[in-house]
């Protein structure tokens, strides 16, 4: 979050779940990105690296309330608002604010396409519009694969679906990585694998 903003005492968790069920037209996500409403200050909202969502200090246990929330979410430069067509706050974020829990694999080679799904029930398929990519700790060196779900939100994938997706990497142009879509994501040279 910009360290200027501030903090405002009038936005709630419950008036904008209310905002946006109103908001909520058919069976598609809310135009979030058409919705320019005016800046009304953080929320004191959080979603942790694991995925859990909290307010006020304390874990939302409504997966209902937490998909909607996720409904409205929107990336701004660095930062993450909740958005509806009359209110706009802040919340923290303290990596992605999606983890991809689970994939499903269908074809091989370049014709290989991935399918996520996240812990808040969206589905995206890995290709030109939904990159996969990794980071690594400057310290560690520990990988953090990502994917892309929607417009500039992306997901963390979890270590398990991580471990799964290397047993199906391929080498291309000297890069291990996934084929998905027709696209090659380059997860690590593959000057860096051991040999085998």
């Amino acid at each position: 979050m910009s360290e200027n903003r501030i903090t405002s005492p009038s936005p709630s968790a419950e008036g904008i779940a209310a905002a946006a069920r109103a908001a909520q037209k058919g069976r598609g996500l809310p135009p979030v990105d058409k919705w320019n409403p005016d800046f009304c200050g953080d929320l004191d909202m959080r979603i942790a690296r694991d995925g859990t969502w909290f307010y006020l200090g304390t874990p939302i246990g409504r997966p209902e309330m937490v998909r909607l929330f996720s409904t409205i979410l929107r990336k701004d430069g660095d930062d993450y608002f909740l958005v509806t067509p009359v209110e706009k706050v802040g919340i923290t974020v303290d990596d992605a604010p999606f983890v991809a829990i689970d994939f499903e694999a269908e074809g091989s080679g370049q014709d290989q396409r991935l399918t996520f799904l996240t812990n808040v029930g969206d589905s995206t398929m890995a290709g030109p519009d939904a990159p996969i990519r990794v980071e690594r700790d400057p310290e560690s060196g520990e990988p953090s694969p990502y994917v892309r779900v929607r417009a500039n939100l992306e997901a963390l994938i979890d270590r398990k679906s991580f471990y799964r997706l290397a047993q199906i990497g391929a080498h291309h142009e000297g890069w291990f990585g996934l084929w998905s879509n027709g696209v090659h994501f380059r997860l690590i040279p593959s000057t860096e694998l051991p040999e085998e």
